[in-house]
This record gives C-alpha cells, sequence and structure tokens, in this order.
C-alpha cells in the first residue's frame, strides 16, 4: 500500500470498497469544472469514460490512488507505467495544493521505473502542469458527437 502523509493529507492506493467515492470525485469535478472550459458534449464524454467499470479497471490495476483530507477522499490519480492517466480533485479542494500533492505521489512512484512522466491534460489543468515543470510537446483534438472537439495538451516532464 502506498501511503504519503502531508498535513492533513494521506494518499493511498485505491482499493475496490472506495470505488463510489471515486466516481463521486470524478463526476462532480467533471460536471463543475469542464463546461467552464468545454462544451456539454465533453463533460457527457468524460463521464461516460469514467464508468464504474472504467474505475474498478483503474484500482485492480494497482496504480489508481485517492486522496484522503480530513478524514474524506477528496482526489483521485492514476498512471500506467509512465503515463499519469488522471488527476481529479474535488471542486471545493481545489487550490489548496491536493491536486500537487496528487501528482507529486505519482511521479514519485513513476520515477521508481522512468526518467521521464507524459500525461494528456485538460485546458483547465494545463496551468498546474506548467507550475510543476511540464512542458507541452503537442496538441490534442479528438472528435465527438455533433462535431464537437476535445482539445488538449500533450505535456511532459523529467523527473530523474
Amino acid at each position: 500500500m502506498m501511503v504519503d502523509r502531508r498535513e492533513n493529507m494521506e494518499y493511498r492506493t485505491a482499493t475496490s470498497d472506495m470505488a463510489n467515492d471515486i466516481y463521486h470525485v470524478l463526476h462532480t469535478t467533471i460536471k463543475t469544472i469542464y463546461p467552464k472550459y468545454y462544451p456539454k458534449e465533453v463533460a457527457d464524454f468524460f463521464c461516460r469514460h469514467h464508468s464504474k467499470e472504467h474505475i474498478l479497471d483503474g484500482i485492480a490495476s494497482g496504480n489508481m490512488g485517492v486522496l484522503v483530507y480530513h478524514n474524506r477522499i477528496v482526489g483521485t490519480g492514476c498512471f500506467d507505467k509512465q503515463h499519469i492517466t488522471g488527476v481529479y480533485v474535488m471542486p471545493a479542494n481545489q487550490k489548496q495544493g491536493c491536486g500537487s500533492y496528487i501528482i507529486q505521489c505519482l511521479e514519485d512512484q513513476i520515477a521508481k521505473t522512468y526518467d521521464t512522466v507524459r500525461l494528456e491534460a485538460s485546458l483547465s489543468a494545463v496551468c498546474l502542469y506548467e507550475r510543476r515543470g511540464y512542458k507541452t510537446t503537442g496538441h490534442g483534438i479528438y472528435e465527438l458527437e455533433n462535431d464537437v472537439k476535445l482539445v488538449y495538451e500533450i505535456m511532459q516532464k523529467k523527473i530523474r
């Protein structure tokens, strides 16, 4: 079990009994934050993507974690090899260091095997990653229904 602590924050490896809390974090964050940056179809796409089955697959990989802050699950992060596949923090807990804390925990895990970490950042998260030393290496566009485009940044950082 991965445990990292800082001032009432604890990052733990996710277990299947946390799936409903993770689902709540993902869907609340997507429905609250994404509409500020993207059309409704993008938020809908991400909510469909982050199904209970998808969450259980992430938990089963052993690479998904949760951030417990003041005894509540307020964030989640996941990685695959050297790729951070997701970082989400409840809207009420953003701008308190929670996202940076999750990212640091993921980077620490990835650094055990890899020299660099990569990710695809939503428009809402680009500034956070830039402050943490990530550089944009490309831009991605994913075509959704109704001629809507999901635009994101492809980013990378040297971690050792």
